[in-house]
């Protein structure tokens, strides 16, 4: 009889698409571009394309009467000056709305050509947020935006309409950093940290690289250079009696000896656990293991390998409630040349996968569990499994067995 994680691999479920894309458009080189990735990504799974203008009239009109008072004397007369704001407000309505159309159009026609479904929204109002409210309307998996827009200037990254919108986006939201490079040229980079969004992004990375028949790389990158930065500025710091309470070299002696060298197997077994999820795709990746700080280390493969397409989850394995983007992937939002997909799709592998490559027994814990029956060994296992991975642990001891068994059978087993 096959077990759980033996079906899984002989019958994985259909990896994800888009069905419902926005696009924010606004004709500028980054946006032209998005328009053409976005249906690209469209057309593998024949999604709706929603195209989104948003034009600003009541600014428009305001910041023309705060103008009134410079304009030249002949134009300040009563019946001149409200002749002048007739004119203005009709100019600027029907202009602004005539632009947008323009520019909806210009997506109206590339979506006819590529025989998708397509709809048009013309917003009025403060751009970023108009934008981050459409996103949010639940009526979309996915939004492509341009990095920079018509307002761009030398040097720029990022625009802060695209930088406020992402940090407001409740979706998958794709920002595209190159217009001369067309997303679907590859190869794409995956990073992954162990955390939900991080695999919800490898599952939509295998989806492209096969759909589009590109190289997929999958890296994971830990810091074991930190603690000797901080331990040198410690060490300026302590008293001789701190020191001893502190216990100084034993700390730094435990750093070196375990914790290093534990933070490389815990990654390391997250590029084994995106290598095994590809298997049951069969689809073949190539992995790397990266030394240094996260985003900076992922920017300097990035340069190496010239990527069409960076994707990371919008936050990470250390998010908690208040945070809006995770540290690095705002760092690669700005510093990455390609374009930056940011997932908010989640994915948990199964616990056996994880914990084949990650979790280990002392002896002692493997004698404790096989004192239950045998027929309930195996509830038992994934039970002390699930205990340990919520609270971090990647031993499982002895005590963590009887803790484990105690939250579920007050009684004891």
């Amino acid at each position: 009889m096959k077990t759980n994680v033996e079906q899984c691999v002989t019958s994985p479920e259909p990896l994800p698409q888009y069905n419902q894309i926005l696009l924010a458009v606004d004709s500028s080189d980054h946006s032209n571009r998005a328009v053409e990735d976005g249906i690209e990504l469209a057309k593998l799974s024949t999604a709706r394309i929603t195209a989104a203008h948003v034009y600003a009239a009541q600014m428009h009109d305001l910041r023309f009467r705060q103008m009134e008072g410079g304009l030249p004397e002949q134009f300040r007369a009563e019946q001149e000056l409200e002749r002048q704001r007739d004119v203005h407000d009709d100019l600027i309505t029907r202009g602004l709305s005539i632009i947008s159309d323009s520019y909806l159009d210009h997506v109206d026609r590339a979506c006819k050509k590529a025989d998708l479904r397509y709809e048009r929204r013309a917003l009025e109002g403060k751009n970023y947020r108009q934008m981050a409210q459409e996103t949010n309307s639940g009526n979309y998996d996915l939004l492509v935006l341009g990095a920079l827009g018509l307002g761009a200037v030398a040097d720029s990254r990022v625009g802060t309409v695209c930088e406020r919108v992402v940090r407001r986006s409740n979706i998958d939201t794709l920002v595209i950093k190159s217009p001369g490079q067309a997303i679907s040229q590859g190869p794409i980079v995956v990073a992954i940290d162990g955390s939900a969004r991080s695999y919800g992004g490898l599952l939509t990375g295998l989806a492209l690289a096969r759909d589009w028949e590109v190289p997929l790389h999958v890296v994971s990158a830990f810091d074991p250079y930190y603690h000797y930065v901080a331990f040198n500025r410690i060490a300026g710091v302590l008293s001789e009696q701190a020191s001893k309470v502190f216990r100084f070299e034993e700390q730094e002696q435990l750093h070196e000896e375990i914790i290093d060298s534990g933070l490389a197997k815990i990654y390391a077994g997250h590029l084994q656990v995106a290598s095994d999820i590809a298997a049951d795709y069969e689809i073949p990746i190539e992995t790397a293991l990266l030394d240094g700080k996260p985003h900076d280390a992922i920017t300097r493969y990035l340069k190496e390998n010239n990527p069409s397409l960076l994707i990371i989850g919008k936050l990470g394995i250390h998010a908690d409630d208040e945070l809006d983007i995770g540290g690095n992937a705002e760092n690669l939002l700005r510093n990455a040349d390609c374009a930056v997909l940011l997932s908010q799709r989640e994915f948990q592998p199964q616990m056996e996968r994880i914990a084949a490559v990650t979790v280990s027994w002392t002896n002692e814990a493997l004698q404790r569990l096989q004192r239950a029956p045998s027929f309930v060994q195996n509830m038992a296992r994934m039970a002390i499994l699930r205990y340990a991975q919520e609270r971090g642990h990647t031993v499982i001891t002895e005590s963590i067995v009887e803790q484990a068994t105690a939250s579920l059978m007050p009684a004891r087993a």
